[in-house]
């Protein structure tokens, strides 16, 4: 891993060096995906079946070969060991817990002139979740996506997850049938993804895509945003850690392991205030990284975009970590609520020793998709709020037509716009 100290003069150099990453589309990827998308569009589902068999390495024959029901649903469940049967339980329900509570509620209100004002809040008719299936399989990510959606009143949720070589996922399978899925297709890519946007034979339109994917699935998911709406496009797994040097040095090498570990441009990050600290850290890394199957990868991620930054205070660290916006950061300190209060931008903020990342990414309850690449200076996690839209509501009385209608006459022929004027003043007392 780099090391940075704030009170280099290159410090703010190095740190947006550190940072930088090109989240741009490539245009040769960008072309492929026009590609595709057009392909789909034109061709529905046979387009589909054929890039899932070069893509994905298939052989499936029709769409029926990447069609689940859920009796394939409901038997991969009954074939997993129970005490994942119990974990996907778990984290299900206190995934549902956490997000009733992010539930909008329609409200209005009357003025002094018996005008209703107000807002009317509706669940989204039909969604598509994208769960990975490359790398690694997400069965937390089928929870994350899925449980929002059916909090908000959602009624049809249709999952479509990759299967390379034609291997399914029991789990993934498993936390959909708990989820309550209503459809799975075994697509993945930008076909899928253009699938869920335009529609197909057998691919149902929808009104959202949510869930993360690849370069492909990013660039596609951009190509069709405002066909359909889109929750972000994601770039790479983020964790910064703020530890103030109380925490067992293994416990924060690990927390930067388990975000290091998802791909090779992943990011992990330390900040402390001790030099004896970091080194700690480094000591600890050394010791436990022979034990991590995926070694390969987490020496990649930390040597690509890794990196420990020496401050020279919790205020400095703080600011460095709003500067860094990261989509998760660890507060590793003494009275943790405290130091919160102090940060303005991160995806979620893990509280306390105790709370290791990992936890929020399966059980705690909050969601796991969240903001990356910075911009959690203006975006926020997944919640429910993401699958419910705004009416605004609007009854204007006889007499706030009086008021109303005379202002509305004046700026609107302050607009040149005539009809718009008179539209008011047909509505005024003579």
């Amino acid at each position: 891993m780099k090391f940075l100290d704030t009170r280099s003069p290159d410090f703010q150099a190095e740190l947006e060096a550190l940072l930088a990453f090109e989240t741009a589309q490539d245009p040769k990827i960008d072309q492929i995906v026009a590609d595709i998308c057009a392909d789909v569009q034109k061709r529905g589902d046979a387009a589909v079946v054929e890039y899932t068999n070069r893509f994905d390495g298939t052989s499936a024959q029709s769409f029926a070969d990447l069609t689940l029901s859920q009796d394939d649903l409901k038997a991969a469940f009954a074939r997993i060991p129970a005490d994942i049967q119990t974990a996907l339980k778990t984290s299900a329900a206190r995934v549902e817990s956490y997000h009733r509570r992010q539930k909008l509620e329609s409200w209005t209100y009357e003025d002094e002139d018996g005008t209703l004002l107000g807002q009317q809040i509706t669940p989204l008719d039909r969604v598509g979740i994208y769960v990975p299936g490359g790398k690694a399989a997400y069965p937390s990510s089928v929870i994350m996506n899925a449980m929002p959606a059916h909090v908000a009143g959602v009624k049809e949720i249709i999952m479509v997850v990759p299967t390379p070589k034609g291997e399914r996922n029991d789990i993934v399978l498993a936390a959909a049938f708990v989820a309550g899925v209503t459809k799975v297709f075994t697509i993945g890519g930008a076909q899928a993804v253009a699938a869920l946007a335009y529609g197909t034979e057998s691919v149902p339109q929808v009104d959202k895509i949510t869930g993360p994917g690849n370069a492909f699935v990013a660039a596609a998911k951009r190509r069709v945003f405002g066909v359909v709406g889109i929750d972000m496009v994601a770039g790479p797994s983020e964790i910064l850690v703020i530890a103030d040097g109380t925490t067992p040095a293994e416990w924060v090498a690990m927390d930067l392991f388990s975000q290091a570990e998802h791909d090779e441009i992943a990011q992990a990050i330390l900040i402390a205030t001790s030099q004896a600290y970091l080194d700690e850290v480094k000591a600890a890394q050394e010791k436990l990284i022979a034990e991590m199957p995926r070694r390969a990868i987490i020496e990649a991620s930390l040597g690509n975009r890794g990196a420990m930054i020496l401050a020279k205070d919790l205020d400095e660290a703080c600011e460095t970590a709003n500067y860094i916006c990261p989509e998760h950061l660890e507060l590793s300190v003494e009275n943790p609520q405290e130091w919160a209060k102090k940060i303005r931008h991160a995806g979620a903020i893990f509280m306390g020793r105790y709370t290791s990342e990992s936890l929020g990414d399966y059980c705690a309850g909050p969601n796991h998709v969240l903001p990356t690449s910075r911009t959690a200076r203006f975006s926020s996690p997944l919640g429910t709020y993401d699958f419910q839209k705004r009416s605004s509501l609007i009854q204007v009385s006889e007499a706030g037509a009086q008021k109303l209608g005379k202002t509305a006459s004046v700026l609107a022929h302050g607009e040149s716009l005539t009809a718009h004027a008179r539209a008011a003043e047909f509505r005024l007392k003579k």
